[in-house]
């Protein structure tokens, strides 16, 4: 007797309850516009309509030839981090090359990569090209920005690339050949820098031959002009005579003294008078030549000095170019730096995205929190508009 009275109850508390959720969806069209429909038709995309998507991943890192392990002595940590900042920038610049327009046209060069992105196993909403658009590299660029991802792993500071495709070789091969680029583009980087710096060392080494070669010619022509070949040097030798002159005029002058108080009558006097006289004119003349006139050895000696100078500093100029440009040529012979594979490209047996139950959970949260907001809007709206 319970149960029959039971039953009906039951069932007019239902038919109760139903009319009036009705009624409130009635009084509430924009909840299913903005969040029931939304949410349904994530969940019969992501659910049944969204194609499955294969993530390759693979890790590498920018390595120079000198780059060691850490020291125990502070210069050598500081070298070692210098090396490691220089090895960080190259990654850096490897990382913008893969997400470039030259890298995406690289790449092609190597795989088709349109095929990959066109594949009959994708859904017509997340193949390339999407509805209604048209096969352009600029498009295809944009869409592959969005399938590859290069991003620095703080904790072991090497790169981590992951690309996603439709299949599980397509994500591998697409990967393997980024990585194949990325080292010609490494290759590339370092051929360029050695050539800069041959180039630049060439340059400096043809800048010393010509401050050489001018400043040879300045001396040979103030030699030609002041006809004289090293002053210092003829000064010497002028000097040297001009002692030896001094040397013999004091010798006569102490014979001629003797003589003159010995026999001052002897007949030799008048000639040791004139000998004497000839060489103090000797020495004055060999004075005159070494100093104390224009044109004088010592006058031409500075302008001489400074010529020689600038050869000599032009000569060890040119010394230092060569031995920089040998340098510059030895270091050209080996790598600067090059892209080390720590993880090689993964061939997924399982595809890992979409990741669909979160993806519907998050549009629900994301149109709830949207409708509440617009819902308070609207009250406040109302309670503020004024009466009539």
């Amino acid at each position: 007797m319970n149960e029959t009275i039971a039953i009906p109850e039951r069932a007019e508390r239902y038919g109760r309850a139903m009319p009036r959720r009705l009624y409130w969806l009635r009084r509430h069209p924009w909840f299913l516009v903005v969040v029931v429909l939304p949410v349904l038709l994530a969940t019969i995309y992501y659910g049944f309509i969204a194609s499955d998507e294969y993530v390759s991943e693979s890790r590498f890192v920018i390595h120079a030839p000198d780059q060691r392990q850490a020291q125990t002595t502070l210069l050598a940590n500081l070298v070692q981090t210098s090396t490691a900042g220089q090895g960080q920038q190259q990654t850096d610049e490897v990382i913008d090359y893969m997400r470039s327009r030259s890298g995406l046209a690289d790449l092609m060069k190597r795989i088709d990569v349109r095929a990959r992105f066109e594949s009959p196993d994708a859904d017509f909403l997340s193949r390339y090209p999407l509805p209604f658009q048209s096969d352009r590299f600029e498009r295809l660029h944009r869409y592959y920005d969005k399938m590859i991802d290069v991003r620095i792993d703080k904790d072991t500071n090497s790169a981590v690339l992951t690309v996603k495709a439709f299949t599980g070789q397509d994500a591998h091969d697409l990967n393997a050949n980024l990585l194949d680029i990325s080292e010609d583009f490494v290759n590339r980087l370092n051929q360029r820098a050695e050539h800069h710096a041959v180039a630049e060392a060439e340059r400096r080494v043809a800048i010393a031959e010509d401050h050489l070669r001018d400043a040879r010619l300045a001396l040979r022509a103030y030699r030609n002009s002041a006809e004289v070949l090293d002053p210092g040097k003829q000064a010497t030798g002028v000097i040297d005579v001009s002692n030896q002159l001094v040397m013999q005029e004091a010798t006569l002058r102490a014979q001629l003294e003797l003589t003159q108080r010995v026999a001052p009558r002897n007949p030799s006097l008048p000639a040791l008078r004139q000998r004497v006289d000839a060489l103090s004119q000797q020495v004055a003349a060999q004075n005159g030549r070494a100093v104390g006139t224009s044109s004088g050895l010592a006058s031409k000696l500075s302008d001489y000095e400074k010529l020689s100078v600038e050869q000599d500093l032009a000569t060890q100029m040119l010394s230092a170019a060569e031995a920089s440009l040998e340098q510059a040529r030895n270091e050209a012979q080996r790598q600067q730096f090059y892209l080390e594979r720590v993880v090689e490209p993964n061939t997924p047996d399982m595809p890992t995205l979409p990741k669909r139950l979160a993806i519907v959970l998050e549009v629900a949260a994301t149109v709830l929190c949207l409708y509440f907001i617009g819902w308070m809007l609207v009250v406040g709206i109302i309670e503020h508009a004024p009466e009539h």
